[in-house]
């Protein structure tokens, strides 16, 4: 069973894994409220209310609820299949400097003999995810989805990630065990099979619902950013998170090259690169120390 699903394996540089949240990561403001709220009629404070006031009287996860709102609202107001969410994602508006962003950090690595890759950790919508202009650029899209019956219309949900639920997926990317239905994601890996080590993840995040993948990342040596809003300058979040030691940097959203994103991501890449170099050669003199003992 488990032959049937693809792994990616270790390589012979260095990978590093950037880990994006999506909404008020990569977007101003939640994917929903961009044109599919309005669309059903709802205003989008009231939406966001009354979800959680469902997900609070019923002891319900909060993606939950505002997918069954999704579900509810759209009814006999506009098709929602995977098609429209996809529309309504490339309407969804992108940070300064996100469009080319994925493509110079891989040619920034490719100069320094790393590899760079991409992945969203989202608890928003796949399927709007899957609409925007970067959605080719992501390795792997773990978000919440539905499922979508013969008519192509959206019935129930496939994946609801919640902040807790997406900690599993640095697991995931850490032993290239990608697929969310692959159990191997459970089985122990030595280190040097380990295909990137939290030590090479970075995670790019805005607010509590990032917390646990960033003292994930952050306990286990990798690099934890907080962003935010360059237009509202509401740092209060972020420097919550840096005092409660929930990440180790922060910066502005602003992903244009020359940035202080720009910079601090180049820095660690460049830091990756040495230490991956180190490591080889302390892994190297230990197995030579070893086998000399054992003789």
């Amino acid at each position: 069973m488990r032959d049937r699903f693809e792994r990616k394996r270790k390589e012979d540089r260095p990978v590093v894994a950037i880990c994006y949240d999506f909404d008020r990561t990569l977007s101003p403001d939640d994917m929903q409220a961009q044109g599919f709220i309005q669309k059903v009629g709802c205003d989008v404070g009231e939406f966001w209310k009354e979800s959680n006031r469902l997900a609070r009287e019923n002891g319900m996860d909060s993606n939950l609820a505002w997918m069954y709102l999704m579900v509810t609202k759209a009814a006999g107001r506009t098709p929602m299949t995977r098609g429209s969410l996809r529309e309504y994602g490339s309407r969804v508006r992108l940070f300064p400097g996100v469009k080319d962003w994925f493509r110079r950090m891989r040619e920034f690595g490719e100069d320094h003999s790393v590899i760079v890759e991409h992945y969203i950790i989202s608890s928003g919508l796949r399927e709007m995810i899957e609409g925007t202009p970067v959605a080719g650029e992501f390795e792997k899209i773990y978000a919440s989805s539905f499922y979508f019956d013969e008519d192509g219309t959206a019935r129930w949900p496939a994946q609801a990630i919640n902040y807790t639920g997406k900690t599993q997926f640095l697991f995931r990317i850490s032993k290239g065990v990608l697929d969310v239905n692959d159990p191997g994601v459970n089985d122990s890996f030595t280190p040097d099979k380990i295909r990137v080590p939290f030590r090479n993840i970075i995670y790019i995040g805005d607010s509590d619902t990032d917390i646990p993948c960033m003292k994930l990342v952050s306990s286990y040596g990798g690099h934890s950013i907080g962003v935010w809003d360059p237009k509202t300058q509401d740092r209060s979040k972020v420097w919550r998170m840096m005092t409660e030691r929930r990440i180790r940097y922060f910066a502005p959203a602003d992903y244009s090259e020359g940035s202080d994103l720009d910079s601090l991501v180049k820095d660690i890449i460049i830091r990756t690169a040495m230490n991956e170099t180190l490591e080889e050669r302390h892994i190297r003199d230990l197995a030579e120390a070893e086998e000399s003992v054992q003789q």
